[in-house]
Parts: C-alpha cells; sequence; structure tokens
C-alpha cells in the first residue's frame, strides 16, 4: 500500500492515526493457519459466521445454568462487582460510576523532580521535560514504601508523542516530511518517551499527592539513559554498532506500552512499536523505506523497519539504518528497573525475545519458576510467555538471572481446545543454521521468524495478558479487520471489536507446556447480529465493549479491563473506558462500565493498591484520536483548536495526558 495515500487520507486526522493505519498492514507472511481458523475448525464455521458458538462454547463461555435460565434471571445475575454501573458516551471530559472520586494526580509536565520548573509550554525544552513527567502515559505499577500502603513508587510508560497537540504552530509534520521538526523540538520528543518513577502518598483525607522531592524520582528516556544488554543475544555480532563495538550497551528505550512488576519489585517495561522510530533517506517507488540491499532484508521487513515515522534519524544516526543497520536490533526488547535505586542501570533482557512487545506481565508458577506472559502487538503475530529456569527466591537480589535464563515459548492454539507452547530453542526442530539461525542469540533477535518457523497461530493483535494464580491466563485480543478467515481462536472476519481468551495451564501450573484455551466473550453490540459479539445476556447497553487492551485483576482476583478503540471508536459511539468483566460462576461473560475517557483518550494502567482501595488510572493522547466522529467538532485537533482541554480545560493549554487515581467515596474497597 502507498505510504503517500496513508498519510494524506482526508480520513485520517493526525500522525498517530496514520501510524495506525500504516501499521494495519500486517508483516506475517504466514497466514496458513491463524487464530481465525482455529476457531473456525473448533467451533463450527456456519455457527461462528452467524455470531453463534453453539451449545459447547456456548456453555464455555455462559455456564449451562446461564443458558437455561429464562432471561428476567439471567438480567439478575448477581455480580461480584458492587457499583452502580456508568452510562457509555463520549465528550469532553472523564466520568466515573456514582460513589467514586477520580482525582487528576500526575500531568504532562508536571515536575516530578525536585530541580525542575513548572511546566511552560509555551517554552518548552528538552532540560525541563527530562525533570517533567514524560508524554502518553501507558503502563502504571505500584511499589509500596510501607506496610499500609499509603507511600509508595508509581512507575509508569510514556509510549509516544502527539506533535500536532503537543507544539504551537507545528501541525502534522508526517505530510511535510517532518520539515518543522528541529533538533531541539526533537530532543523535547525524546525527552517525553520513555519512563517515569514518581513517589506519591496518601493524605489523611483519603487523596493521594505527588512528592516532588522522593529521593526515587527518576526520568528514564531514550535521550539520555545509558541501559545494558544481557542474555543470549548481549554481544552478538548482530548487535555492534559504532558507538557500541562491544554490543552491550544502548541508550535508552522507546514506545514503552505495557509493561508488568517482578515478584522482587522491579519493573518491566515494555519496548512495542520501535521500528516507527528508525529512519533511511532510501525509498522505493511506494515512498517506503527500501531495504533490499541490507543484509537482513527479510528481518527488517519481517519488523516493518524501518518506519520512518519520527524525524529522529535526520539528527540521530543510531536511529537512521543508512548509517546503523544494526541499531534497530538494540529495541523490540523488554527492559527491567529497579525503581528503588535512581542510580541503577536499566537491562534490556533479550531472553525474553524481540518483537512488538505489549505488555509482560509475571506470576510465580506451581513449581516456583517465574512465568512472562508477552504479545506481539501486530495483527497476525503471536502469543509468547517465558519460563525461568531457577526459582524465584524470596531474597530480591538472588534473582538477578531469572530473566537471562530460560526459555521463550510461542503459542499454537489447536482446534481440539488445547493450546500448545513451543520452545523458542536453537537447534530444536527448523531453528537451526541451515535455516537462518546460527544460534539462540539469532533465535531472539528474530523471534517472529523463528515463531514463524514454528508454526505458531497468527492472532488478532494480542496486546495485554494477565494471569492469576490459579493457573488461569487471560489474553486482549484488541481487533484485525484484515482478517478474512475466520478459525478456532480467532473468530470473525474483519473483526473490529476483537474478543478475550481464556488459557488454563495444565493442573493449574503457569510453566507448563500446554494448556486448554475458551473464548471469554467476543466484543462488540450484542444487539447487532452482523457484529457477531457473544456476551452473557445480563450486560447491558452500557456495559459491552469493543477492543480490549489493557488488563488487570485486584486485590480479590477479579479481572478489569481497559479499551483501545483508536481512531474507530465511531463504530461503536462510546469512548475508551474501564470495564468490570465476571470470569467464574453464572454471571461469567458479563461486563459493566466503571470509568470512561475523554474524546479521543485511551485508557490505559489499570492498577490497584493491594488494599483494593486505590485504582490508578493512565488516560493518554486526549483529544487526538478519531476527533471527527465527535458531533459538534467533527475535525481534526490541533494544538491551537483541540477537541477537548482537559484535564485542564484552561484556553491556553492543550489536552494533557494523565494519570488519574480512583477512590470511594467515604473510604473502601473499590465494587464493594
Amino acid at each position: 500500500m502507498n505510504r503517500e495515500r496513508i498519510i494524506n487520507s482526508p480520513e485520517l486526522g493526525n500522525k498517530a492515526e496514520a501510524y495506525e493505519a500504516f501499521d494495519d498492514i500486517p508483516t506475517n507472511p504466514h497466514l496458513r493457519r491463524t487464530i481465525g481458523d482455529v476457531i473456525n475448525a473448533r467451533y463450527g464455521r456456519r455457527d461462528v459466521l452467524r455470531g453463534m458458538l453453539g451449545v459447547t462454547a456456548s456453555t464455555a463461555l455462559l455456564s449451562t445454568s446461564a443458558l437455561i435460565a429464562p432471561r428476567a434471571a439471567q438480567a439478575g445475575t448477581t455480580s461480584n462487582y458492587r457499583f452502580e454501573e456508568l452510562a457509555a458516551g463520549n465528550d469532553e471530559t472523564h466520568h466515573v460510576a456514582p460513589g467514586y472520586e477520580a482525582q487528576i494526580l500526575l500531568r504532562w509536565g508536571d515536575p516530578i523532580l525536585a530541580h525542575a520548573p513548572d511546566f511552560d509550554v509555551m517554552n518548552q525544552s528538552a532540560a525541563a521535560q527530562l525533570g517533567q513527567f514524560g508524554y502518553n502515559n501507558d503502563f502504571i505499577g505500584f511499589v509500596p514504601l510501607n506496610d499500609a500502603g499509603t507511600r509508595g513508587l508509581l512507575c509508569v510508560n510514556h509510549e509516544y508523542t502527539n506533535e500536532e497537540v503537543m507544539f504551537p504552530g507545528l501541525g502534522r509534520q508526517d505530510r511535510a516530511d517532518f520539515a518543522g521538526m528541529t533538533r531541539e523540538l526533537i530532543d523535547i520528543e525524546m525527552a517525553a518517551h520513555g519512563g517515569s518513577i514518581v513517589e506519591v502518598a496518601k493524605r489523611a483525607d483519603g487523596h493521594w499527592t505527588v512528592i516532588r522531592d522522593g529521593a526515587m524520582n527518576r526520568r528514564i528516556t531514550p535521550l539520555d539513559t545509558p541501559m545494558v544488554l544481557s542474555g543470549p543475544a548481549a554481544g552478538h555480532a548482530r548487535m555492534k554498532t559504532s558507538d557500541d563495538p562491544e554490543g552491550r550497551n544502548v541508550i535508552g528505550t522507546l514506545n514503552n506500552c505495557a509493561g508488568g512488576m517482578t515478584p522482587w519489585g522491579t519493573w518491566l517495561m515494555a519496548e512495542e512499536n520501535f521500528h516507527g522510530y528508525f529512519w533511511s533517506d532510501v525509498l522505493d517507488a511506494d515512498g517506503r523505506p527500501d531495504v533490499s540491499t541490507h543484509a537482513d532484508t527479510v528481518s527488517k521487513k519481517r519488523y516493518g523497519v524501518p518506519g520512518r515515522w519520527y524525524a529522529w534519524g535526520k539528527e540521530y544516526r543510531r536511529f537512521n539504518i543508512d548509517h546503523e543497520p544494526n541499531g534497530p536490533n538494540k529495541f523490540g526488547w523488554v527492559v527491567e528497573v529497579d525503581p528503588k535505586d535512581p542510580t541503577s542501570t536499566p537491562i534490556k533482557r533479550t531472553a525474553l525475545g524481540r518483537f512488538r512487545h505489549e505488555g509482560a506481565e509475571t506470576i510465580v508458577s506451581a513449581d516456583g519458576r517465574l512465568v512472562v506472559y508477552m504479545g506481539d502487538d501486530n495483527r497476525f503475530d503471536y502469543q509468547y510467555k517465558y519460563v525461568s529456569d531457577q526459582p524465584v527466591s524470596d531474597v530480591a537480589s538472588e534473582n538477578s538471572g531469572l530473566l537471562d535464563q530460560g526459555t521463550l515459548y510461542v503459542a499454537r492454539f489447536d482446534a481440539d481446545g488445547t493450546v500448545a507452547w513451543l520452545p523458542l530453542v536453537h537447534g530444536t526442530g527448523p531453528l537451526t543454521a541451515e535455516n537462518g539461525f546460527a544460534s539462540q542469540a539469532d533465535v531472539l533477535i528474530d523471534t517472529r521468524l523463528a515463531a514463524d518457523a514454528l508454526g505458531a497461530t497468527p492472532m488478532d493483535r494480542p496486546e495485554d495478558a494477565q494471569p492469576r494464580g490459579d493457573g488461569t491466563a487471560y489474553i486482549m485480543l484488541t481487533n484485525n479487520r484484515r482478517r478474512t478467515t475466520p478459525n478456532a481462536a480467532n473468530p470473525r472476519t474483519t473483526s473490529h471489536f476483537g474478543h478475550i481468551i481464556e488459557i488454563k495451564e495444565d493442573d493449574g501450573n503457569h510453566a507448563a507446556p500446554k494448556g486448554r484455551w475458551s473464548i471469554l466473550v467476543k466484543c462488540g453490540d450484542p444487539a447487532i447480529a452482523e457484529v457477531g459479539a457473544q456476551w452473557h445476556p445480563g450486560t447491558s447497553t452500557d456495559g459491552w465493549f469493543a477492543s480490549p487492551d489493557n488488563c488487570a485483576f485486584d486485590a480479590d482476583g477479579r479481572l478489569w479491563v481497559a479499551t483501545d478503540q483508536g481512531s474507530r471508536w465511531g463504530k461503536t459511539g462510546k469512548s475508551d473506558g474501564l470495564y468490570a468483566l465476571e470470569t467464574k460462576g453464572a454471571a461469567r461473560g458479563t461486563s459493566r462500565l466503571f470509568f470512561r475517557c475523554p474524546v479521543g483518550g485511551e485508557l490505559c494502567g489499570p492498577c490497584f493498591t493491594d488494599d483494593g482501595e486505590t485504582l490508578f488510572l493512565a488516560v493518554q493522547h486526549p483529544g487526538t484520536d478519531g476527533t471527527k466522529n465527535l458531533p459538534g467538532f467533527a475535525r481534526a485537533s490541533t494544538f491551537e483548536d483541540p477537541a477537548t482541554r482537559w484535564p485542564d480545560f484552561d484556553p491556553q493549554m492543550p489536552p494533557r495526558p494523565s494519570i488519574v487515581v480512583v477512590t470511594k467515596q467515604g473510604g473502601g474497597k473499590i465494587a464493594h
């Protein structure tokens, strides 16, 4: 597809929407048996195409009692979440369920280091941004600093930047070949990426506050943060660059989407769409970067490198593949950070594989080993998990090697309802030198190619994955409108709305090589037959959702799902939000709306404190996505003319990505 046609499409209002559209083109050429094919084989093509799963699948989805009960009884099923449901919609501000308070805790530009200046949107600088909260906050982790959990560290990823609403007078840059992006603006963008570690505390009145001079507060960015590489790919020839001839060091991390926290309190930052930051001056006839002369052409094409969605490569050789062809190999990893030690060097753990990591959620398996679930967020790419060789120790310092020594697996979903975890180990099956994998380093640098060779199941954009202690994991499959053939685990063609898969690992052990899978819900409006949605009948018109993305368990093991519809929220008429989703008992498959974003925003994060009384949420890119669908606005947002000025509602301030903290009015556990 012609790059210029996408960039200049009148349907796309900003660079992020164009980026989403371009990324809609899958890079996986091996679509012989996708998850849609598997679902089709398991449940039957006619039922899949009608949006009906049949008795066996419906029983797995709803339970037998739900199928045979009268509809009035179904609608009255007792919920495990006790709150008055919020009404769906889309407008300029956020909304939370009645009886709860949603406080703006942190905004882009808020100073988080003692020396940082107050935010001045008209006089931004990289030096200031390096001491201020970054842009587009995504994953949130919470590290308690006292037994009561009333003081702690927020660990927040900053995924990307929207320069058309970030800088005054600039406008969209992808349509102008980034002509307005000076070195100064690029440095500000780079300083706004990465992550923030911020100390927060709960006051006596129940509200939370930022400790600006917290001793552990820190910014981590692709502009200036040194990192080291560890694991099998560290030091490999394909990791060497002119500024790092040993192949063991790198400056920074980027496009940090979802992530995770380890049992010993370190923070895992997942690098997702790293390909978009790399540049080349060599273009083909369609205006796309030409990598045909590169030694690793197949690898670069499989990863979509270079995306040329940022101008960083015009100013920094390390982001320009014409000068540093190995530069992209240093990104697409999971980064481990010790949030309690601001002098520590972050580590890119190559044993966890290189792909567009959406998350890195951890759990200790029944046999004591560390397991990390990770999705590759691209259409027709794969679901992974990593299992450490050794068990997790109660002594944190003894766990340093667990993320270097273990086995990475990729999932194959079979039509009989089993999921097989295939080991990505050099010498196993086709993963040999004869097939281009000369070592374990090659397997990990080219994880996608290795997974292709093993016959993994192409999925409908696997995003976050959340494991629970009973051996169950939930996989968020956000959408895939490019799918033409359904299969067992991806049941719909042109899936605009996504679905959620439940995995039950054998013997309740997350380290098991096999398990069973079923579909928890198929998303979208159940009132429209063509959508093929599947929910518990007790789900209201406000409660169904589309495009599941991030998810989390609360202190009681209940599942909460955050959505990301991108620019296509007009298909539902609903903003993105947070939903309480039943996974057990007679109410299984029932969803209820708890919080919703302002227009154009995506909900990320969700993170509960251990006592269940506080919920941290991240709202990123407010006022940007799909604003042409907002009645009364119906145009693309700019710095000067945004669809909303949330959360400040100051006529001099553009919309600002922010962290929201939700508490129950009068105190107490959320949804109790």
